[in-house]
């Protein structure tokens, strides 16, 4: 049985994938690779995980403004995660999703999205498989 969830539309898509859930922040610029999509920051609950095509669940981003590009460089290596879930998503994964055109919703319970399982993101509903 599915459940939904609705937010905040961050940027506007749509996309579906399997969930890969952290309750810690994440820094995409030095946090994670920018050619193989794998989170590389010690001591991350994500580190060795890829988030290439995944739908990335996360509190909120965190680090230097750079992680926009980041994001985005992700993205142009085809090893950007398929949309972004946040529980608050500030500045830097904001600009970082609309610059790579990667859906991203905020304001979304992510306690409510278990990990390793089939998510969907359209607009501002999001509905765990």
């Amino acid at each position: 049985m599915s459940s939904q969830l609705e937010g905040r539309v961050i940027k506007q898509g749509r996309a579906r994938g399997r969930s890969l859930c952290s309750d810690q922040p994440i820094s995409f610029f030095g946090g994670v690779d920018p050619e193989t999509g794998v989170v590389t920051e010690p001591d991350h609950p994500l580190t060795g995980r890829s988030l290439s095509g995944r739908i990335l669940v996360f509190p909120q981003g965190k680090g230097s403004t750079v992680g926009s590009y980041a994001l985005l460089r992700l993205a142009r290596n085809g090893v950007g995660p398929a949309a972004i879930i946040n529980r608050s998503c500030e500045t830097i994964v904001a600009v970082g999703a609309i610059i790579s055109g990667i859906p991203c919703v905020d304001q979304v319970p992510i306690e409510e999205i278990p990990d390793e399982v089939e998510v969907e993101v359209d607009g501002a509903l999001v509905t765990v498989c």
